[in-house]
């Protein structure tokens, strides 16, 4: 099988000569030659992996989709952004108008670290939940542009295929607070919250059913359940947040032949009803204990008639472990992954290793995965 004929009949609940085996954010189209200072990319330790990604892994490639023609954004001119760079370090600041408030959020990126960290976050109380509700609503129109993905499509060709990855209301809203406060607000202002979430499903569910229209048959990714996941709420509250509003995403996106992909890292066994309950037909990254809290056999077992299981390898032991005994994590990883009847198994880590030196031993551990997928001998 080509490594995309090997995806789609994972996706479809179709046989397989293998399991499927993806880096997840590492896809192979990395640039290493951008010599921007915050492309970590760029470090030549890097490069054995992106080529190993390319040549060996089954690929699936998150994008995202712009609109053209889209109406102007009406919070735009109540917006103002301040970029400064000190050191290796840059700085964002950026400040909203909302009636008598200004809401002010904060943010860094360090050169040698992929990742942005709020310093200070949007909302810090109800009250500026409700100052930006009365923000004026964006509206949705124009047309998606399914080119790049398409053309991405012709140029990975048998090697996998392109994910559209797509934020869900909640990651839209609880972002926009510090985690405590998010949760305390979250558990006490509950019709306050679901206005908030109503506000960004106007505009997010017209936006999806219209990709899912133009660009049928494809896999999506969509994350922000996790916001939702115990221990930061109820599983009651998961159904409320999650379920109303991500269950018309599903239904778009597989009304149109789609497979809808759910993302929730950390703990599931009380929400995995609820996952099902959605109507996706994948789940990713089913993490191990104790990152998680339950095994892959038992997801397995249970609701993988229903849905493609995506992980099971933690991040931090693929950085962490010795070859050795990684390769004991991926091999239980395989095997529960593909025991008994199941819809498809894609083996891949949670994430991604996020500083700018490639360790030997992560990029050891990436082959052990190719390896015991048999990928690679």
């Amino acid at each position: 099988m080509t490594r995309r004929e090997r995806l789609m009949a994972t996706l479809r609940g179709q046989a397989v000569d293998r399991p499927a085996v993806n880096f997840y954010e590492i896809s192979g189209l990395e640039n290493v030659s951008d010599s921007d200072p915050y492309n970590i990319y760029s470090d030549p330790s890097w490069r054995p992996l992106i080529d190993m990604a390319a040549e060996f892994t089954d690929r699936i490639v998150m994008r995202g989709v712009e609109f053209k023609n889209e109406p102007p954004d009406p919070v735009a001119p109540l917006t103002h952004t301040e970029v400064r760079d000190e050191g290796r370090s840059r700085f964002w600041t950026t400040r909203v108008q909302a009636g008598g408030r200004v809401l002010t959020s904060r943010s860094r990126r360090d050169a040698d670290i992929n990742t942005v960290w709020t310093t200070e976050h949007l909302l810090k109380d109800a009250d500026d939940l409700r100052a930006w509700l009365d923000l004026p609503e964006r509206p949705f129109g124009g047309e998606p542009d399914a080119s790049p993905v398409v053309e991405l499509e012709k140029k990975l060709g048998d090697s996998g295929i392109v994910m559209i990855d797509t934020a869900d209301p909640l990651c839209m809203v609880a972002p926009l607070f510090e985690m405590g406060e998010y949760t305390v607000v979250a558990m006490t202002e509950t019709e306050l919250f679901h206005k908030a979430l109503q506000k960004c499903a106007r505009w997010l569910h017209p936006r999806v059913e219209a990709i899912a229209r133009v660009l049928p048959g494809r896999l999506w990714r969509i994350f922000g359940p996790e916001y939702a996941s115990p221990p930061y709420l109820p599983p009651s509250l998961f159904h409320e947040y999650v379920v109303e509003y991500v269950k018309p995403m599903v239904r778009s996106i597989q009304s149109h032949g789609g497979f809808a992909r759910i993302h929730s890292h950390g703990k599931l066994r009380d929400i995995l009803d609820e996952i099902v309950s959605t109507g996706c037909s994948g789940l990713d990254p089913i993490e191990p204990p104790p990152q998680g809290d339950v095994s892959l056999a038992y997801v397995r077992e249970r609701y993988g008639k229903d849905m493609v299981l995506f992980g099971n390898l933690e991040v931090s032991d693929l950085e962490n472990l010795q070859p050795a005994d990684f390769r004991k994590k991926v091999e239980t990883a395989v095997k529960e992954g593909t025991s008994g009847k199941g819809r498809g198994f894609v083996l891949m880590p949670s994430a991604c290793p996020y500083g700018r030196k490639l360790s030997e031993r992560a990029l050891a551990n990436y082959r052990v995965m190719l390896e015991v997928a048999g990928a690679v001998k």
